[in-house]
C-alpha cells in the first residue's frame, strides 16, 4: 500500500480509530527513543537512575504526547526565540540548558535538553526532544549540585540555545567547550551522543507516522490529543472545586544557610464564569540558598493533569493539563519565581512540597488526592579510589502519601525513576552497602498508611570521601489528610550506634568521611490518610510482620495490640476506645476552604 503524503488529504479529518492508532505509534515511538537512551548514556544517573525524559509536539512545537513528568513547562519556545520555525531545516538539532532563558522549562542547569525539527517532503510536520540529566557540568563541586551554591553560576556551565547539528554538520566546538567545562568530560560526551541518537531516532519515527497517515492527519490527530486532555483536565477541575477560593499552604525547612522555613502558599479560583486562576504570589521570598525553584507557569497544570489523568490508559499527558488552567499568578523574587542569578540545584525539595500542596488544595476541596509525599533524597559521594576519581550521585526513594482507597506507595524515587541495585553499587564505586530495606515507623498512621521510606547503609571503602546531603521535612514532615497522621522524618548518620556516631546536617556539604566509616540515609515517609483507629486490626499486624510498622507503634499509633504474631482483640478493644480527636491536617499542611 502506497504511503500517504500531505497531498493526499489537505482537508482530512483523523477519524477515532485512525486516532488511536496514530497514538499508539507515537507512544511507541517515545518508549523506543527512551530504550536507546537506557541502553547507550555512559553515566550511572541516566543509565540506572533514568533520570531522561522524551517528548513529541506538534508543528508548532506544542507538547502533544509527554512523559508523566509533572514538572515540564513550554520547553520549545527557548530555541524558538532564538532560531524561528520558518528558518529551519531538515536534519536541524537544538541543545539548551539555561533555566532562566526557559522560564524554568528547565529547573536546574544538569537538564540538557535537545530538540529536532521533523519534515516530510519539505512540510515541518513535528518537533522531537530528549532531556536527561548531566552527572557533572562544571561548577563548585563535582557533581555540580551542592548545598553551598549561592548563584547560578557556582552550578555548571550554562548553555544558551544554539544549533549543535546543521546540514549533517555537528558543531564540534560548543560541545568542546560544554566537556571542558566538566569534570568528567568522556561521560558527558556519552550521555550527549546517547541523547542526540535518540532524537535522531524519534524524527524519523516520526516522520514515518506522518508518511503512513499523511501530515494533516497527523496534525489533527496530535490537535484532537491536545484538545481532548484540555477537555478532560477542565472537566475534572469542574467536579473537584466548587466556584470560590480554596487556599492551601506548605513549607520546606530551610536552605542549608540558615534560613528558613520557607512557606509555598498557592491557592486557586474558580469564578461563575468556570475560570480557574491559580494563584502563588503569597509565596515565601526567594532564598540564598539553592532551594529556590524557578516554576514555569505550565507546571501547576502538568502536575494536576497528571493526578487528574492518572490510571486512564486511553489519556495522554501532554499541554493540554497547563491549558484548562486559565492563569498563573506568580511574583517576581518569591521562592517560586526567584530573579536571575538565584541558585537553583536543590529545587527539587521545593518542587515536591509545591506538588504536595497541589494535592492539599484538592484535597480541601474535598477531592481524592493523595496526603503528602517526601522529597526524594540526593546524596553526592565525592572521592578517589585506586587513583582514580569517583563521583556517586545517588538519588533515594520515600515514602508517597496515602490514598483514599489505598495505602501510600513505599520506596519511590519521584514518578519514572528507579533506586540503584545493591549490585550495581558495589561493582562501581568504593563501597560495600550493608543494609537495604524499608525505613520501619516512617509511614504517616492512618485508615490508609503512608508509604515507607529507604534505609541504606554504606561503608565506605575510598580512603578518604566527601560527602554532599539533601533531606528535607526533618522539621515540617508530609502532612497526613483526613485525620491521618504525617509522616516521619528522615536523617542521616554516620558510624550510628557507636562512640563516634554523628548526625549531619540535613542540607550540608563538605562532611568528610574515611574508609570504614558508616553512613546511614533513613529516607522520610508518605502522611496517612484517615483516622488510624479505623485500619483494620490484621492490616496493623500485616505491617508488622513486614517490617513496615513497629510493635509500639501499633499500639502507639493504631491503637492494636499484638502478642506472640497474633492481634489481642480484648486489649485492642480497650486502646481504641480511648480514641484520640482527628484533624483534617496533620502537621505541615495548612488549608482554608470557601472564602
Amino acid at each position: 500500500m502506497k504511503p500517504r503524503t500531505s497531498m493526499d488529504a489537505t482537508t482530512a479529518r483523523c477519524d477515532a480509530v485512525t486516532l488511536e492508532i496514530v497514538r499508539g505509534a507515537l507512544r511507541a515511538a517515545q518508549a523506543e527513543m527512551e530504550a536507546l537512551v537506557e541502553r547507550t548514556a555512559m553515566s550511572a544517573f541516566i543509565r540506572e537512575k533514568k533520570d531522561f525524559y522524551t517528548a513529541l509536539f506538534d508543528a508548532e512545537g506544542v507538547m502533544a504526547v509527554g512523559s508523566n513528568v509533572p514538572v515540564f513547562g513550554d520547553i520549545a519556545a527557548p530555541v524558538f526565540r532564538h532560531f524561528p520555525k520558518a528558518g529551519m531545516r531538515d536534519g536541524d538539532l537544538y541543545w539548551y540548558n539555561d533555566c532562566y532563558e526557559s522560564g524554568g522549562a528547565v529547573s536546574h542547569s544538569n537538564d540538557q535538553v535537545f530538540l529536532a525539527p521533523v519534515f516530510l517532503e519539505g512540510r515541518r510536520v513535528a518537533f522531537v526532544m530528549g532531556w536527561a540529566h548531566f552527572a557533572d557540568i562544571g561548577g563548585l563541586r563535582p557533581g555540580s549540585i551542592s548545598p553551598d551554591a549561592t548563584d547560578i553560576f557556582q552550578e555548571g556551565v550554562i548553555i544558551p540555545p544554539v544549533r549543535l547539528v546543521r546540514d549533517g554538520e555537528v558543531n564540534e566546538a560548543a560541545l568542546r567547550i560544554f566537556y571542558r567545562n566538566g569534570r568528567y568530560p568522556r561521560i558527558a560526551q556519552g550521555d550527549a551522543r546517547a541523547l542526540m541518537a535518540s532524537v535522531a531516532l524519534g524524527v524519523t519515527r516520526m516522520r514515518e507516522v506522518a508518511a503512513r497517515f499523511g501530515a494533516d492527519i497527523l496534525a489533527d490527530a496530535l490537535a484532537q490529543l491536545l484538545a481532548r486532555t484540555e477537555a478532560t483536565v477542565r472537566a475534572r477541575l469542574r467536579e473537584t472545586f466548587a466556584v470560590g477560593t480554596h487556599r492551601f499552604t506548605d513549607r520546606i525547612d530551610g536552605d542549608g544557610h540558615g534560613n528558613g522555613p520557607f512557606r509555598i502558599r498557592l491557592s486557586l479560583t474558580r469564578t461563575p464564569e468556570d475560570r480557574f486562576i491559580l494563584d502563588a504570589t503569597e509565596t515565601d521570598d526567594q532564598s540564598p540558598g539553592p532551594v529556590n525553584f524557578l516554576m514555569h507557569p505550565d507546571v501547576p497544570g502538568m502536575a494536576l493533569g497528571l493526578f487528574f489523568l492518572g490510571g486512564d490508559p486511553t489519556q495522554v499527558v501532554n499541554a493540554g493539563c497547563p491549558r484548562a488552567i486559565d492563569a498563573v499568578r506568580l511574583r517576581e523574587g518569591s521562592l517560586l519565581q526567584p530573579r536571575f542569578p538565584a541558585p537553583l540545584g536543590l529545587r527539587g525539595l521545593t518542587m515536591m512540597r509545591m506538588l504536595a500542596a497541589l494535592n492539599g488544595l484538592v484535597a480541601v476541596a474535598g477531592g481524592k488526592a493523595p496526603a503528602a509525599h517526601a522529597a526524594y533524597v540526593i546524596i553526592l559521594l565525592r572521592g578517589s579510589a585506586g587513583g582514580r576519581p569517583f563521583l556517586m550521585s545517588d538519588g533515594i526513594g520515600v515514602g508517597y502519601g496515602a490514598r483514599d482507597t489505598a495505602d501510600g506507595i513505599d520506596a519511590v524515587y519521584f514518578v519514572a525513576q528507579e533506586n540503584y541495585p545493591a549490585e550495581f553499587l558495589e561493582l562501581e564505586y568504593p563501597v560495600r552497602l550493608r543494609h537495604y530495606g524499608l525505613h520501619c515507623d516512617s509511614g504517616g498512621p492512618g485508615r490508609c498508611r503512608g508509604g515507607c521510606g529507604v534505609v541504606r547503609e554504606y561503608e565506605v571503602l575510598a580512603e578518604e570521601a566527601v560527602l554532599s546531603v539533601r533531606i528535607d521535612g526533618v522539621e515540617n514532615p508530609p502532612w497526613g489528610a483526613d485525620g491521618g497522621r504525617s509522616g516521619g522524618p528522615g536523617r542521616v548518620v554516620v558510624n550510628p550506634g557507636t562512640a563516634g556516631e554523628r548526625l549531619l546536617r540535613p542540607l550540608s556539604d563538605g562532611n568528610r568521611l574515611r574508609r570504614g566509616d558508616v553512613l546511614r540515609i533513613e529516607t522520610g515517609g508518605g502522611g496517612g490518610r484517615g483516622h488510624p483507629f479505623d485500619r483494620a486490626a490484621a492490616a496493623v499486624l500485616a505491617d508488622v510482620l513486614g517490617g513496615m510498622v513497629s510493635l509500639a507503634a501499633a499500639r502507639r499509633d493504631y491503637g492494636v495490640a499484638i502478642r506472640d504474631g497474633t492481634v489481642d482483640g480484648p486489649a485492642t478493644a480497650a486502646l481504641r476506645a480511648a480514641r484520640p480527636a482527628a484533624l483534617a491536617f496533620h502537621r505541615g499542611g495548612y488549608a482554608h476552604a470557601l472564602d
